[in-house]
């Protein structure tokens, strides 16, 4: 079980790694007509539940949650539906690695900090460790620091400045 659970944590790190890393492949899969951020959008969610069916099943829930769980849990959800509302759809699945001319954002979260969907992920992760065993929580996270880690390794703003 403890395994199967790992799997399902970290299966959504190859798929980004591969889009991020290989995007031309990623358009010419997809094919004519079809727009690449709106399947990997598609394809993410579906990986996305299975992440966390994969947690649900090793948790233990119980109530009342603890005090840090609410801030953490909240302003990082915030977070996340901060940068799609900005991004929007095709800004938050690699739409300018698949060509396409995303503006460059400078409102909150962007410009404060720096990663804000992936720290905003990690602080809703921290936010369920009384209920999740450490373990999966850390691959969780360790899977974002390695996204993180591989997507610095461009500089966004030349990238966008690109398309410009």
């Amino acid at each position: 079980m403890a395994v199967v659970t790992c799997i399902g944590v970290l299966l959504p790190f190859p798929f980004y790694y591969f889009l991020w890393t290989y995007p031309q492949t990623w358009v010419d899969l997809c094919g004519n007509g079809k727009d690449p951020s709106k399947v990997m959008a598609h394809v993410s969610h579906l990986i996305k539940l299975l992440q966390i069916l994969s947690l649900i099943s090793v948790a233990s829930f119980s109530w009342p949650p603890p005090l840090y769980f609410w801030p953490l849990f909240v302003f990082g959800q915030f977070l996340n539906f901060r940068v799609y509302q900005l991004l929007g759809e095709s800004g938050t699945y690699y739409g300018v690695r698949f060509g396409k001319n995303i503006p460059w954002v400078t409102k909150f979260p962007f410009g404060y900090i720096q990663d804000p969907q992936y720290v905003g992920s990690i602080m809703s992760l921290v936010a369920c460790l009384r209920w999740v065993p450490f373990l999966y929580i850390f691959l969780w996270v360790l899977g974002y620091v390695l996204m993180i880690w591989v997507e610095s390794k461009e500089d966004p703003a030349t990238r966008a400045k690109a398309f410009a």
